[in-house]
């Protein structure tokens, strides 16, 4: 009888002493994350990793707003070129290391320095950066750039322990040690990438899912099947053709929101050799292949009505977009009198496409709307990374990649239209676009901006090193059992506050 009493109060101890349940969270992605150093990666799905391993010092609130993180508060000088920065107390790396101001004037100095980095364009105003106290930190800028605060909300903002950093060099990506919610436990490329929570994180209390693996399945069709069988609670980039099949779905919720990125086709316009060829050496050839797309009907037909035609590095919706230029109907005699001015009549093209259904989808409407105009075009699959690894070299002609966007339009034209930029796989170099986009990173007034950016548009409406076909929406598709998720113009997944029932 003793015995029988005593087992409640036994059963309840044990229950006290273990979590009600440990929440694991599969989240399907359309590619792989290339190398996990935010000093060195470029991929989209690399940042939605970051987002749950690094925290940056500021990062973006749903209505694009910069908003604390790492530091708590910050305020700029009189003349703009000063940035000071308060930083949060008692945060910790996920080695134990503790964050502070010299762990921020460690990271910035090394996105700087080091020279694998893709981050040096987003921090070229940086002159140098200080620890004024323990968590107090001044950067002092060569010039006045009020697009920093977006650069330190990105990957040029994500602090890594300086500790591991100094241990690994180069080779960091291969155990990443940041101080986000959650911390690096293994990766299987091509197959798997598994995060853990952080038991010292210091928002652990908003913190409900234990356990993160990110599964990488480029064929959207394949990834929604794993959702609904159960395989996996979340996924991202929804095809838009399973839009309506979801909402229906009584197990599934739909989140999507209009991204601040575009789609666009990169043209080799370098001294490679693979850019010694009609369209990397004639503007008037690149602007026929862009007149000859129809984008209205392209994103129709592959995004059902989501996205919206473009045909600049801002959406028409957007402030910042260039009314002068339109976007352009579809002019197939204009396009083949281009190619005869040139003197062309048909034009060989070798078009890199990564192996994403959507993508090669798109690409083979466009691929048939050019042909129309003379140009003929043999598409050349691959991996996504491969496909990054093979523009950033130059060994290509056409390229399509799109671009996840921004919060301030500098970061996107910026670094892929800038001579020396880290992201300008055209190979594209105009010192007037450069001057005009430099100046619009230094006004503090939109209106100011706002003019360098038409200007610098003008010139490369006519140069086309790239040309913009669309602004893609984000689309999430989640089991009815994950709760919490806010979706941000970003495309990123924040998972402070997302829960897993059981």
């Amino acid at each position: 009888m003793k015995i029988a009493k005593l087992l409640p109060a036994l059963v309840s101890t044990v229950l006290l002493a273990f979590p009600a349940y440990a929440a694991e969270l599969k989240i399907g992605l359309q590619d792989d994350a290339d190398v996990l150093d935010p000093a060195q990666s470029q991929t989209f799905v690399g940042r939605i990793v970051y987002t749950a391993l690094c925290d940056k010092l500021v990062d973006i609130s749903p209505d694009l707003k910069i908003v604390p993180q790492l530091a708590t508060e910050w305020n700029w000088s009189d003349d703009g070129k000063e940035l000071t920065m308060k930083l949060r107390e008692g945060v910790k790396f996920h080695d134990g290391t503790p964050f502070n101001a010299e762990a921020v004037v460690y990271d910035i100095e090394r996105s700087m320095t080091l020279p694998e980095s893709r981050r040096k364009s987003e921090l070229k105003s940086v002159e140098k950066v200080e620890a004024v106290s323990e968590y107090e930190v001044k950067f002092t800028l060569n010039n006045p750039d009020v697009t920093l605060l977006a650069s330190l909300s990105d990957r040029a903002g994500m602090m890594v322990s300086p500790t591991a950093a100094k241990e690994m060099g180069a080779n960091f990506g291969n155990k990443p040690v940041c101080s986000g919610p959650f911390k690096f436990v293994e990766r299987v490329q091509q197959s798997r990438i598994v995060l853990e929570k952080f038991e010292d994180y210091w928002n652990k209390d908003n913190i409900f899912i234990d356990k993160v693996t990110y599964l990488p399945i480029p064929d959207t069709t394949v990834r929604l099947a794993n959702l609904r069988a159960g395989d996996l609670d979340m996924i991202e980039r929804l095809a838009a053709s399973d839009a309506e099949s979801v909402k229906s779905d009584p197990n599934l919720s739909y989140e999507s929101v209009v991204g601040t990125g575009w789609l666009g086709i990169y043209f080799n316009v370098g001294d490679d050799p693979k850019a010694d060829n009609p369209l990397g050496k004639d503007k008037r050839v690149r602007q026929a292949f862009s007149l000859a797309i129809d984008r209205e009907a392209a994103n129709q037909i592959v995004y059902e009505g989501t996205s919206m035609a473009g045909n600049q590095p801002f959406s028409p919706k957007s402030p910042w977009y260039d009314s002068n230029f339109p976007v352009p109907a579809r002019d197939i005699e204009k396009a083949k009198a281009l190619l005869k001015e040139a003197g062309h009549d048909r034009v060989p093209v070798e078009m890199l496409v990564t192996n994403n259904p959507v993508a090669m989808q798109f690409m083979q409407i466009v691929q048939s709307m050019v042909a129309e105009a003379g140009f003929d075009v043999s598409l050349k699959t691959t991996e996504f990374t491969t496909l990054l690894d093979e523009m950033s070299a130059g060994t290509y002609q056409v390229g399509r990649a799109d671009w996840s966007g921004r919060s301030d339009p500098d970061g996107n034209i910026h670094q892929f239209l800038t001579c020396k930029a880290a992201l300008n796989d055209s190979k594209y170099c105009n010192p007037e676009v450069d001057k005009l986009l430099n100046e619009g990173r230094q006004s503090p007034d939109n209106a100011v901006r706002k003019q360098k950016y038409d200007e610098a548009m003008a010139i490369l409406q006519d140069d086309v090193p790239m040309t913009f076909i669309g602004h893609q929406a984000w689309i999430w598709a989640l089991n009815k059992k994950v709760s919490g998720f806010v979706p941000t113009p970003d495309g990123m997944i924040r998972l402070v506050g997302v829960k897993k029932a059981d």
